[in-house]
């Protein structure tokens, strides 16, 4: 049977975006030092780095697989939209890059979610 056109398109969509996350658990997991130093700014403790690490990880897994797209995509997005407020930095263009960009992905995860809402209805 050939895959649909969508169907292809949503894989490589959903593979993009967990590449994003992917990177963010190899990131924290070969050198936590800048997430850590961002939550302490936060005066948060530096050992969230490794729950948000698992979460990275699993949620990367998961988008790639296809397992629990709708609820995985939800998670992900509110995930970056609380992540954005620590780059929230209106005197630092790079890290408000990174805030906008942190509510596209958001955006993006919200449809993909919708996406699969909808199609479960069917």
């Amino acid at each position: 049977m050939k895959a649909s056109v969508s169907s292809v398109i949503l894989t490589i969509g959903r593979w993009l975006l967990a590449s994003l996350f992917f990177a963010g658990f190899i990131q924290k997991l070969i050198d936590p030092s800048a997430a850590q130093a961002l939550l302490v700014t936060w005066h948060l403790p530096a050992t969230l780095v490794w729950p948000a690490m698992v979460f990275n990880g699993v949620a990367a897994f998961m988008l790639v697989t296809g397992i629990w797209i709708a609820q995985v995509s939800f998670a992900l997005a509110l995930y970056c939209m609380f992540t954005s407020i620590f780059h929230f930095i209106p005197s630092d263009p790079w890290q408000m890059s990174i805030f906008v960009k942190n509510w596209a992905i958001a955006g993006g995860l919200l449809v993909l979610a919708g996406h699969a809402w909808e199609k479960r209805k069917c």
